[in-house]
């Protein structure tokens, strides 16, 4: 599994670029996924990819959330 966490970065930028491309859609209807490869199956098989960025990411997600709540301070009982 090291060589997950050594692909973690490109896993989180393609994310990253995903979000952009869908803040364009939502913003001014613009896909730059479709203006750059066009529609068809270079542009599904990028959607694939950066979707399956996004699942390889949850583990990872789920471990920060897991600690968000632990700021250190740690409440005693009297």
């Amino acid at each position: 599994m090291e060589y997950m966490k050594r692909l973690e970065p490109l896993f989180l930028l393609l994310v990253v670029l995903g979000g952009l491309n869908w803040l364009l859609i939502g913003l001014f209807e613009f896909n730059f996924v479709t203006e750059l490869f066009g529609v068809g199956t270079i542009a599904s098989v990028i959607y694939v990819i950066v979707g399956l960025a996004a699942v390889m990411m949850i583990p990872r997600l789920m471990e920060g959330l897991s600690h968000s709540g632990d700021h250190g301070v740690h409440p005693h009982r009297a």
